[in-house]
């Protein structure tokens, strides 16, 4: 039996939740379901420049995790840009959090996690 999916935190909001490619109608397209976790990923580590331990410890995964989710996210949108594919936003097992910013009692250096859990985590950068 696998095991179960753990929630992963999120804060992205995005403002549309279908993009295609222009002048052919959505009817007509294939659709590639990209999930609010794979989005959130693509936000941490492409947009933002997040590495994939501090994309992990703000969506509460480990790091192998976030890298799997990060790797499904990137294939996805490569294949609705070459095949001229839709892509439509949704779907995943994730709580959407704001992101309050800590800093490390130990080695001091700052990073951000969800505000509802902030004192459950560890340093990403010394692991106090």
């Amino acid at each position: 039996m696998p095991r179960p999916v753990k929630q992963r935190y999120i804060a992205c909001r995005p403002r549309a939740l279908t993009f295609k490619p222009a002048g052919i109608p959505l009817h007509d397209l294939a659709i590639i379901l990209l999930t609010s976790d794979e989005l959130e990923a693509l936000r941490l580590a492409d947009l933002l420049g997040d590495s994939q331990e501090e994309g992990a410890a703000k969506m509460n995964v480990s790091r192998p995790t976030f890298g799997r989710i990060l790797q499904r996210a990137r294939k996805k949108v490569a294949e609705a840009l070459v095949l001229g594919r839709a892509i439509e936003i949704g779907g995943g097992e994730v709580i959407r959090t704001q992101h309050t910013r800590v800093r490390c009692g130990r080695c001091r250096q700052p990073w951000e996690v969800p505000a509802s859990v902030a004192t459950a985590f560890r340093c990403p950068h010394c692991r106090h």
